[in-house]
């Protein structure tokens, strides 16, 4: 057991076993590696930062955030004081947002936000996923003398209001989903990191 022709086979075995092994390692490695997210990918799924000084009252950005466009609206006084009115909350069909799904726990109440004048929302109707236009006039020729603002998907006639709640008898099923979200400061808003998460 101990010849040198058995010890010399042995170290060669192992020696060859040893070989073969980085050998298929190197050769699966880019396979592994191809696997992995790229920084572009990586990128398009992590937090997007949005400077709330640059918006005006009133007024609307749109960013993309983990490839889908997502509303940041600045709502002034007059359109929060507008979200509680008796005449709107009759006409929606989950003012008090109960569909869990569509907003993070701190966002579910009558403005879907964490702070009243700062408004958050994927911008795709959740009938078939259109994009609703941003309609901030109170009454319109071709909406109607009630309509108090909001969002108007042209696709199949689906109306949210500036809190993303969907009205009655429309196609949309549900309210406008709300992103997670939070502050970093008073004017630097963070979309895809929950508020909890501060």
């Amino acid at each position: 057991m101990n010849d040198p022709d058995h010890r010399r086979r042995r170290f060669l075995y192992s020696a060859t076993l040893g070989v073969a092994a980085i050998a298929a390692g190197a050769a699966a490695w880019p396979f592994i590696a191809s696997l992995r997210p790229s920084a572009k990918a990586q990128l398009a799924g992590g937090p997007v930062r949005v400077n709330l000084r640059n918006i005006e009252a009133g007024a609307q950005v749109t960013v993309v955030w983990r490839g889908q466009p997502v509303w940041v609206l600045r709502r002034s006084p007059e359109v929060i004081g507008r979200l509680d009115h008796e005449h709107l909350i009759a006409t929606l069909r989950d003012p008090d947002s109960t569909v869990a799904e569509q907003q993070p726990p701190y966002a579910q109440n009558r403005n879907r936000s964490i702070r009243p004048d700062v408004f958050v929302a994927v911008a795709l109707c959740t009938h078939l996923g259109c994009v609703p236009l941003f309609r901030p006039e109170v009454g319109s020729e071709d909406l109607g003398e009630e309509w108090m603002g909001g969002y108007y998907c042209p696709c199949h006639g689906s109306r949210f209001d500036f809190a993303g709640r969907v009205t009655k008898n429309v196609p949309a099923p549900t309210n406008l989903v709300v992103p997670p979200h939070r502050f970093i400061n008073d004017d630097i808003l963070e979309i895809g990191v929950d508020h909890a998460a501060t």
